[in-house]
């Protein structure tokens, strides 16, 4: 799967890279999207995913032009649309959202379920939803654990259009680059072995750890470090230990 309609996969060097080469969402790229995630979980070995736009675009967000408003409307899209977001937040691989120019609403999306989300100075974020009379997706769901709640009602509810720098120092994303493909190579180095079962039980707890008590946490944890330490790669780890405290 190297090219379709609206994006495109192309993988190397342990990184896919999936570029959203149509401006707006539609049902076509939902449906690739997903085709992606079945790509990516059966068949590829990268270690991480990288989402990036086109042309200057992140992604402008949900495409009007399917909507019908002289038929009836019903909420099948956007479910399927919000179960395409979690399978990309729960990818078993590190995921970083490569921003350059606007990223709105569901373009935003995409960019909040990425763990790392790197921008240039060019780009800008804004969840236009709630002056348009919907909502602003699970963004409402997401968005408070970066940002703060006062942060995210008054972005959510004004629709304000926030630059690079004032969301970095919001927190919505994690740097301002001039140099997306430098600041990618510094953020996958960062990154490590980058271990598949590590990342996913991580990123799974802390997901987990603004609705959990203690008491449910622990024993989350308790069973995904199990898990963990029961992989090869952490006995590799212990070896490798063992190797280099004989030498």
């Amino acid at each position: 799967m190297t090219g379709t309609e609206t994006l495109t996969l192309t993988q190397a060097d342990g990184i896919a890279t999936v570029t959203l080469t149509r401006p707006s969402i539609n049902v076509r790229q939902l449906k690739e999207l997903t085709a992606v995630c079945d790509e990516l979980e059966d068949n590829s070995d990268a270690r991480v995913v990288v989402f990036r736009g086109a042309k200057g675009v992140f992604s402008d967000g949900i495409d009007f032009g399917e909507f019908h408003p002289d038929q009836a409307l019903d909420i099948h899209g956007f479910n399927k649309w919000e179960k395409l977001c979690t399978r990309l937040e729960r990818l078993p691989k590190a995921t970083i959202a490569l921003v350059d120019g606007p990223a709105v609403g569901g373009g935003l999306q995409i960019a909040l379920v990425c763990d790392l989300r790197l921008a240039t100075p060019a780009s800008t974020f804004q969840a236009p939803e709630a002056h348009l009379g919907f909502l602003p997706g699970m963004a409402t769901f997401r968005l408070a654990k970066y940002i703060g709640l006062g942060h995210a009602k008054r972005f959510l509810l004004t629709c304000e259009v926030l630059g690079a720098a004032r969301a970095a120092e919001l927190g919505m994303i994690d740097r301002v680059v001039d140099d997306l493909d430098a600041g990618l190579a510094q953020a996958v180095a960062s990154l490590g072995p980058n271990h598949s079962v590590a990342v996913t039980l991580t990123r799974r707890l802390l997901n987990e750890s603004y609705g959990n008590s203690w008491e449910n946490a622990i024993g989350h944890f308790l069973a995904a470090q199990h898990r963990a330490i029961s992989q090869d790669t952490f006995l590799q780890t212990l070896r490798q230990h063992r190797d280099d405290a004989d030498s």
